[in-house]
């Protein structure tokens, strides 16, 4: 998969969170290529140099790409000196200072996506909860990046929606919609997200709501959960809230949709243009 900005402000993101939990001064990181075994280091924050800046960090060489080899974290308490680690680096490390240094893969899907760098300009040791935190930086940006792969997977799918008169292909867009739904709260790119709502409007037939109940976003969330068979507790897992939550939206799209039942609000919100 290529490199792209939105990926690249997830690492920038993490970097961030590695800082702020470990207490690290220093910390870098880039994204694997695409195509290629190697890291871009693309992400700097707290550097006094742009020593690292665009440095190609090949997997097996150097303490990032032992990382990227072993897909596990890993750490030197002074880089230059260390055996643990070959040396194509020494010298834009030595430019920068830096003699404590981690590494921790991002991973996704099985495969190594970037590297977050961790650095202090002292050689000491490390500690346990120091790499911890960094490791669960790394699994923040992993979430973020499966979330991301997630969301493209179904716009791809949508973008090949078929048409209402096919029935079986007809149910696997409405479940695709459903799962757009679900999926849309938990991305924090406004600019994806917004890309996610406007492929749920391609999935559903017609030109979209026809006048009359106004539903909110959460209302159809859960109508769409509940269209694919879920039970509440379901749809509460799916949308990351609670079980009466969901209770409280669906009696409101029911009233606003003057139902009895849940199929009959169903079969309103489809009639009306709300879902697929």
């Amino acid at each position: 998969m290529a490199v792209d900005a939105a990926d690249a402000a997830q690492i920038r993101s993490a970097l961030v969170r590695l800082r702020r939990t470990t207490g690290l001064p220093v910390a870098f990181g880039g994204l694997v290529e695409s195509g290629r075994r190697q890291v871009r280091i693309s992400e700097l924050s707290g550097t006094a140099t742009t020593a690292l800046s665009a440095l190609a960090v090949t997997a097996g060489n150097g303490l990032g790409g032992r990382a990227v080899a072993l897909s596990r974290p890993c750490a030197v308490t002074d880089y230059t000196v260390s055996r643990q680690i070959s040396h194509e680096y020494d010298l834009p490390v030595a430019a920068e200072g830096l003699r404590s240094v981690l590494a921790v893969p991002v991973v996704v899907r099985r495969r190594v996506r970037g590297v977050l760098y961790g650095a202090l300009r002292s050689a000491q040791p490390l500690g346990d909860r120091t790499l911890s935190a960094a490791v669960a930086a790394a699994r923040d940006a992993e979430q973020a990046l499966v979330l991301r792969d997630e969301a493209d997977e179904l716009l791809t799918a949508a973008a090949s929606a078929p048409g209402p008169a096919d029935g079986t292909a007809w149910e696997q867009v409405r479940e695709a919609h459903a799962a757009l739904r679900a999926l849309a709260p938990r991305i924090t790119d406004p600019a994806l997200r917004d890309e996610l709502l406007r492929a749920c409007g391609l999935l559903v037939a017609g030109d979209g709501p026809v006048p009359g109940p106004r539903l909110a976003p959460r209302e159809v969330d859960v109508l769409a959960c509940v269209a694919g068979g879920a039970k509440n507790g379901e749809a509460a897992e799916r949308l990351g809230v609670g079980p009466e939550t969901v209770k409280s939206y669906l009696r409101s799209a029911m009233r606003k949709l003057g139902a009895r039942t849940r199929t009959e609000a169903v079969a309103s919100a489809r009639r009306t243009g709300w879902l697929p």
